[in-house]
């Protein structure tokens, strides 16, 4: 491999690896219309391992933007990145797939539909973790997601009342 796909190979994973926090601050934020600007246009999301949806780009963001409304306080840790890109001829190439774990820390809204005043002041009472997988395409606005399959393994509900 020459110094320039070296280089190249290095600056896609820093680029992949930003869409991918990208894609955590948006959720955690609320900000559908930049969640929606990390996707192809033909991109898709599966969340159904996690009790949601499959589909597309539009359908998911707002699927998401109704869901995300019963946890307040929300922060996904997205951890452990695993990033093969794709080579034609020893050079980068246009696809890439990221498998990362990720462990996600919420507060549930209390039954009322209340947000605590105090956000980050509360404990959360709702946890899950598991592993995303993403496939990734070049595009001429840079890397976007063209899939995001969530692969959850476990989640701990503490019931109102009982957290510590």
């Amino acid at each position: 491999m020459t110094q320039r796909a070296e280089h190249s190979t290095v600056m896609d994973r820093l680029a992949i690896d930003d869409l991918i926090t990208g894609y955590a601050h948006a959720v955690d934020d609320g900000d559908w219309s930049a969640y929606r600007e990390l996707f192809t246009k033909d991109g898709r999301a599966d969340y159904r391992s996690a009790g949601g949806i499959e589909g597309g780009c539009e359908e998911i963001a707002g699927w998401l933007a109704e869901m995300m409304r019963h946890f307040p306080v929300r922060q996904h840790l997205i951890v452990n990145r695993r990033i093969v890109l794709d080579t034609r001829d020893g050079a980068p190439g246009d696809t890439a797939t990221v498998r990362a774990d990720y462990l996600n820390p919420m507060r549930l809204a209390d039954p009322a539909g209340a947000v605590p005043a105090d956000h980050g002041a509360v404990a959360p009472n709702y946890t899950c973790g598991g592993r995303y997988a993403f496939t990734v395409h070049r595009t001429p606005e840079g890397w976007r997601l063209a899939e995001v399959v969530v692969h959850e393994k476990w989640r701990q509900v503490v019931p109102q009342g009982k957290e510590r």
